[in-house]
């Protein structure tokens, strides 16, 4: 349960950096952060201390294709919705694109058992 809130705390203190950041006017800085795989990076510090170096490596190769299946569609749909529905009901629809795709994309690889 330690390990939980010790995540749990780690992932809200970058989030509120990097918000911060926006807001502060320093956008370069932001979007830096925000570029920079920070979760991931978190997460694979945590799982290589927990599981191993493997299980870091086929997490990476999980999360690897996981973008390309889901977060590049759900960026593309605010990226072209925003400008014309608004900022809050393109990612809204976006995030609607990024869960049944990324559930597609969970239910296919453990239905063929990739990336374990």
């Amino acid at each position: 349960m330690k390990d939980i809130i010790i995540y749990f705390i780690t992932g809200g203190v970058v989030t509120a950096l990097i918000v911060s950041f926006e807001e502060s006017s320093f956008r370069l800085l932001s979007g830096m952060m925000a570029l920079i795989p920070v979760f991931t990076l978190i997460s694979y510090i945590f799982i290589g201390q927990s599981a191993g170096d493997i299980a870091v490596s086929q997490h990476a190769k999980f999360v690897l294709w996981g973008t390309i299946v889901s977060w590049i569609p759900y960026m593309i749909t605010v990226i072209y919705l925003a400008p014309k529905i608004g900022a809050h009901k393109a990612i809204g629809f976006g995030m609607l694109v990024f869960f049944v795709l990324a559930t597609v994309f969970v239910v296919t690889t453990y239905h063929f058992n990739l990336f374990q």
